[in-house]
């Protein structure tokens, strides 16, 4: 079972590049598109703290980064 999640959705340029590291790095992790989910979406404004941006990336020891650059997230998984 895949640990790490991403709250985002299809169209989101910040998701996309996420996903594009993760794949590169041949990473699982369960994408979670917001779009049209209401509890999806609220999840990950809990997540962030009562702000409105994605993607959240949830990881397998609990840490959180919202919106990271591509850098922020290849030194996270490295």
């Amino acid at each position: 079972m895949t640990q790490i999640k991403m709250y985002g959705t299809p169209t989101c340029g910040d998701c996309v590049v996420a996903k594009q590291v993760f794949s590169e790095k041949n990473i699982d992790f369960d994408f979670i598109n917001i779009s049209g989910s209401e509890e999806d979406t609220k999840k990950a404004i809990e997540l962030n703290n009562g702000r409105r941006r994605i993607p959240v990336i949830v990881f397998e020891d609990g840490s959180i980064l919202v919106e990271p650059s591509r850098d922020e997230l290849l030194l996270k998984i490295a």
